[in-house]
């Protein structure tokens, strides 16, 4: 199974707390890939002062986290879900090319489900998207 997973379950992986940082960290393993569009890591670096801030880690924590996150999270080039970008853009609930367009347009090209806690993104019936509340109970953990 492969799951789509948006840039701010990424942000929150940071926080040592998170919820989210425990479905990630408990995903590895046969027949569960946790994938995202190249992008959204260019955005975590883009980010990082506010993501440290956040979640009150130094910089090198926040190395040793973003490293650890590249080996949990495979990143997919635009090459990998380009032709997709027009369907995606017609199903992306904020209309209008943004940033969403790309995980709608792997999901479509990988025919697998979105990982976001962004209410707009079930306002569609073309991709599947779990929020963390159900992967927490899809993945039987606690939250």
């Amino acid at each position: 199974m492969f799951l789509i997973v948006d840039a701010s379950i990424l942000f929150s992986f940071f926080n040592p707390d998170s919820s989210r940082r425990r479905i990630i960290e408990s995903s590895s393993g046969p027949g569960f890939n946790l994938i995202s569009p190249d992008f959204a890591f260019d955005e975590l670096i883009k980010d990082k002062d506010e993501i440290q801030k956040y979640s009150g880690i130094s910089e090198l924590e926040f190395i040793i986290f973003f490293s650890l996150l590249e080996k949990k999270i495979e990143s997919f080039s635009k090459d990998a879900y380009e032709l997709f970008l027009s369907d995606a853009n017609k199903i992306s609930p904020h209309g209008k090319q943004t940033k969403d367009d790309p995980y709608f347009a792997l999901a479509l090209s990988l025919n697998c489900a979105i990982w976001s806690d962004e209410k707009a993104f079930k306002k569609q019936s073309k991709v599947k998207v779990f929020t963390t509340s159900e992967l927490l109970k899809e993945l039987r953990l606690k939250k």
